[in-house]
């Protein structure tokens, strides 16, 4: 029977040096024993000695194994005595950044690997690590060169490979991430994440006109890493649903995402994006479910740095923030909104860490604001400070869990009250974000619980829009590709918004109703063919659809006006789509659906004065469609009062909507300033 080690007290009359001493001995009869090196450790804090060279690497040594058995505060508190005592060893510097990498601090982590590879230089994985977290945290340059430096160190080491690639992709040079991740197959074909990563970057490149064949090989990606197997399949589930959704490829289409929709109930998953779940039509419980765990991956490790503040200058600052301030639909929606604030009331601060295309849109938007901060180049806590040095009161997210958008900012709490509004129509399921700004039609108030911010209700729509949007001259329908006659239905969303079900509702209505044609968006060079395969499989003859490329603004908007009425999508809306119909004076048709994201347009026709278009269930769609079709008199009504609404309806009122906005940007700030935590409200109509 092996006796434990000794006390202080019960080794007598030796004290602390005869413990010290005994355990030792002891140790050199049983070297590395766990309870003796605690035992040994223990004494030594208490004299406050310092232990020998190869004490402090055992010591850091014991750290480590207390971080493998997720012991992580006795880990950290045994590395800090091992790294006094032996500073200058650079395997104690490397175990220590494991360790506040699992900690969920990055930031240091990165510190103690940079420490370590500069002591022992000979030693790659020291500044593959610390590159690999660099680059997590922003500092891309340096992130660069300490994964190059690991590369030259050791040409195979895959992790190093694996994050430079990552680095270009994330610059946007994505041959150069192709290729990268291509070679780190080459040396690990079975690397379930070097799939998952070349899958996403074809994926990318594909959509901005890649070759044709990326989308078709980001599909066998994405399937080869889930078959490899991931820790958390969620999120390349997710990107595998949404490319065969923007391809329109619906063969398996169900399986995968009763799969995804499993992961998020059973709470599997915390990588599952929540853009794309959106999609699923899941319901707003499972939604905000699927945004909680997705902000608290994305800003683990992120605490609140800055004091909270309850003053103010004599103008309320309000941060827009936002990676689209230039040709984007959230700045075509709000460049007006900008220009119309109360100056004499409000600062109005652009916070971009998006790029600079140079176009009109970036030029009148940051003629509009007071002031705007560059973030593009720093990393979230950087542009954090930068954010709260400039005294933001109120900073408003307009990205939310979209496309490049960044959260650690938001994480980081640099403004006193902080709100969510128009780029992500639902949850964003993060702690820092005190308010959604909504309207009672998208957010009623019997579904606050499926929010974690409080809902603010503007009176009208919580949508603005820009008056000054101009309408080109109305081309020919043979221009545009359209029959000289026959009742004309327009559905301009995405491809990724048309599924199955909703096609065969489509398909529906064009058989009620003879001669008529679907014209949709042209998208990826598949989905016509697709769509055209499955128009047939449900008889309707496939030259009924008509697809329309991409066009400027102005062209677009005046193409709106050989249409005859917008069929809108579900589960996921058009939101600034069916704002561009309405601009351009055609009817909107909708369901209104259980979640924000299905409920923009039903919102969008209550505030131009048509609220009797979005109908109850898609049995009503259908015959609503067939009858706007076979009554021109009915549709001729709807299509007068549309015009003369954009005259007068609050959807188009700018002026109204500004006030609206900054009533509740008062109202939070006054809540805030009051000392009370953020609730609920809902701001009178203003006239």
């Amino acid at each position: 029977m092996t006796s434990s080690p000794p006390t202080l007290k019960e080794l007598g009359k030796g004290g602390g040096k005869g413990a010290i001493a005994d355990l030792r001995r002891r140790l050199a009869a049983k070297a590395g024993d766990a309870a003796l090196l605690s035992a040994l450790f223990a004494a030594l804090d208490t004299l406050g000695q310092a232990g020998t060279p190869e004490e402090a690497v055992a010591r850091s040594n014991l750290g480590e194994a207390l971080r493998r058995q997720g012991r992580l505060a006795e880990a950290e508190a045994h590395h800090r005595k091992a790294l006094d005592w032996l500073p200058d060893f650079g395997g104690n510097h490397y175990n220590w950044g494991v360790t506040l990498q699992a900690l969920g601090r990055p930031a240091e982590a990165a510190a103690a690997y940079g420490e370590a590879a500069r002591l022992m230089p000979g030693f790659a994985p020291a500044p593959c690590n610390q590159g690999v977290l660099l680059r997590e945290l922003g500092r891309l340059d340096e992130a660069g060169a300490a994964l190059r430096r690991a590369l030259e160190l050791d040409h195979a080491l895959v992790p190093a490979r694996l994050a430079l690639a990552a680095l270009h992709r994330d610059r946007g040079d994505l041959d150069r991430a192709v290729a990268g991740f291509r070679v780190c197959l080459c040396l690990r074909p079975d690397l379930a994440e070097g799939q998952a990563n070349l899958a996403l970057a074809l994926k990318e490149r594909g959509q901005r006109g890649g070759p044709a064949e990326d989308a078709t090989a980001s599909i066998v990606g994405f399937d080869r890493a889930l078959r490899i197997g991931l820790p958390d399949a969620g999120g390349v589930l997710a990107q595998l649903v949404q490319q065969r959704r923007h391809l329109c490829r619906w063969a398996g289409l169900g399986a995968l995402s009763a799969r995804l929709v499993d992961l998020v109930r059973e709470g599997r998953t915390q990588q599952a994006h929540p853009w794309i779940f959106l999609g699923e039509g899941a319901g707003p419980a499972l939604e905000r479910a699927c945004a909680e765990r997705y902000s608290g991956w994305k800003t683990r490790g992120i605490r609140p740095g800055f004091p909270k503040r309850t003053d103010r200058g004599a103008k309320l600052r309000i941060g827009y923030l936002s990676a689209d301030f230039h040709e984007h639909a959230t700045a075509v929606l709000i460049a007006e909104l900008i220009e119309r604030h109360d100056r004499d009331r409000f600062e109005i601060i652009g916070c971009s860490y998006g790029p600079d295309d140079g176009g009109p849109l970036r030029k009148r938007l940051v003629a509009g604001f007071d002031r705007l901060l560059d973030l593009s180049a720093l990393t979230d806590e950087a542009a954090a400070r930068l954010i709260h040095e400039a005294g933001v009161d109120i900073l408003v997210d307009l990205k939310g869990h979209t496309q490049n958008a960044r959260p650690g900012i938001a994480a980081y709490r640099p403004a006193p009250v902080q709100a969510q509004w128009l780029g992500y129509p639902g949850t964003l399921g993060s702690t820092a974000i005190d308010y959604v700004i909504a309207d009672a039609v998208v957010a009623p108030a019997d579904h606050q619980r499926f929010y974690s911010e409080c809902i603010v209700h503007l009176p009208d729509s919580y949508q603005p829009n820009d008056r000054q949007r101009p309408i080109g001259p109305t081309p020919g329908r043979a221009d545009c590709g359209l029959p000289a006659e026959g009742f004309v239905f327009c559905a301009f969303n995405a491809p990724y918004k048309i599924g199955p079900d909703l096609f065969s509702h489509w398909c529906r209505i064009l058989q009620r109703v003879p001669g008529s044609v679907l014209w949709l968006l042209d998208g990826p060079a598949e989905v016509a063919a697709n769509l055209r395969v499955a128009a047939a499989e449900r008889g309707v003859a496939p030259e009924r659809l008509i697809f329309a490329p991409r066009l400027p603004g102005p062209a677009h908007l005046a193409r709106h006006r050989l249409a005859d009425l917008f069929l809108d999508s579900a589960p996921v809306g058009a939101h600034t789509t069916a704002s561009d119909a309405l601009w351009a004076g055609l009817p909107v048709l909708t369901v209104p659906g259980r979640s924000f994201a299905g409920r923009v347009a039903a919102s969008l026709l209550r505030a131009v004065g048509l609220p009797e278009l979005a109908v109850a269930d898609w049995d009503a769609y259908e015959a609503t469609a067939q009858r706007l079709a076979e009554q021109p008199a009915e549709l001729a009504a709807l299509k007068l009062r549309l015009e003369q609404a954009c005259a007068t309806a609050p959807l188009f009122d700018t002026d109204r909507f500004a006030r609206s906005i900054e009533s509740a940007f008062t109202t939070m700030w006054n809540i805030h300033a009051a000392g009370e935590p953020p609730r609920g409200f809902a701001v009178p109509p203003q006239g």
